[in-house]
């Protein structure tokens, strides 16, 4: 890495750009979405974490001179160009920055990346549903407090038209529609209709899995949950699984992660227990199965679903989930590097 970061730099430094033209081929060619900065960003991703933060300071440091240099370039051109121009000059040029991904998406692509090398493929599907694709499909009764109007914002009723409440709308959809085995993460926006503070808010993003095939247990979940949080938080993470409930799975668990602040020890963070949650998850329950067409019999699958903000709360220390919406550049301005 160090010697592919002195070369691109060495050949950087030898170009002597004469027009707009020349200038905008180098920036493509350097920063472009193919362009040699990008594509070191691309393989950093796989380097040791132990040797990320050498090789990440000297990437960071590559981009900004080679961005502030093209700014200089640009400069003087344009002072060539207008010397002999009968124009006004005197104004103080506009700086324009380069600007950087939200944190939402930075995450989200991340957990895709993630669970496309264990060969789930991505399942998008529409915001607004209807009451089976939400509720009854995945094994919802009637009398369940998630089918209230405190939770959940309702568009018309009888039939039902709602905003989802979850992304597990898109797992419904895959299941009707794509020939066995399954394997498909759904991303997306979610809504509920709950008061905004610094720990909720009513618009949020999900991300939730879904495996189906013969055979499929619980060792495989387990196994698929421990690769996806050794990779998002660390070699060192442990993970462990508290039963729970989920009308859709059984048997269903909750999943923590040990405190990366901390080491386990306990502290303000993780409420002195050593231990953060961050997703549900549980086999598929056969109601589910059965409901959707799939034989119960035969198949078998897992589920698992997290809120894309928590990760990221508990990837950036984010203290205020309100930060996320507000689009203070103050805030998003942080995210540049990463």
């Amino acid at each position: 890495m160090d010697l592919k970061i002195s070369e691109i730099r060495e050949r950087f430094n030898n170009l002597n750009p004469k027009s707009r033209e020349d200038l905008e081929k180098i920036r493509i060619e350097f920063l472009g979405r193919n362009g040699h900065v990008t594509k070191l960003f691309e393989e950093f991703k796989s380097i040791p974490s132990e040797l990320k933060r050498e090789f990440g300071k000297g990437l960071n440091t590559l981009k900004t001179e080679i961005q502030n240099k093209i700014q200089e370039w640009k400069s003087e051109i344009e002072s060539n160009s207008t010397s002999n121009v009968d124009i006004d000059i005197t104004l103080q040029e506009y700086p324009i920055s380069f600007g950087s991904r939200h944190p939402i998406s930075l995450v989200k692509n991340e957990l895709i990346e993630i669970f496309k090398y264990l060969g789930f493929t991505v399942y998008e599907g529409p915001e607004i549903e209807d009451d089976w694709h939400v509720f009854s499909a995945l094994n919802f009764p009637e009398e369940h407090p998630a089918r209230d109007m405190q939770d959940t914002f309702f568009i018309t009723k009888g039939p039902d038209v709602l905003l989802r409440t979850h992304t597990s709308s898109v797992q419904v959809r895959s299941m009707e529609k794509e020939d066995l085995p399954i394997r498909v993460i759904c991303p997306g926006r979610v809504f509920r209709n709950e008061a905004i503070s610094a720990r909720a808010h009513c618009i949020f993003h999900q991300i939730e899995g879904l495996y189906i095939d013969k055979n499929v247990s619980f060792a495989d979940l387990k196994q698929t949950l421990l690769y996806f949080a050794k990779e998002m938080f660390g070699t060192d993470t442990k993970i462990r699984l508290r039963p729970s409930y989920f009308p859709f799975t059984e048997p269903s668990a909750e999943m923590d992660v040990s405190c990366k602040l901390c080491g386990g020890k306990g502290c303000s963070v993780c409420k002195y227990t050593g231990w953060l949650e961050v997703l549900g998850c549980g086999m598929v329950d056969p109601n589910v199965l059965e409901l959707n067409g799939i034989d119960s019999k035969k198949y078998s699958g897992f589920a698992f679903g997290m809120g894309i903000e928590r990760i990221a709360m508990l990837k950036y220390q984010v203290k205020d989930l309100r930060l996320y919406f507000e689009n203070d550049v103050r805030f998003l301005n942080q995210f540049k590097n990463w």
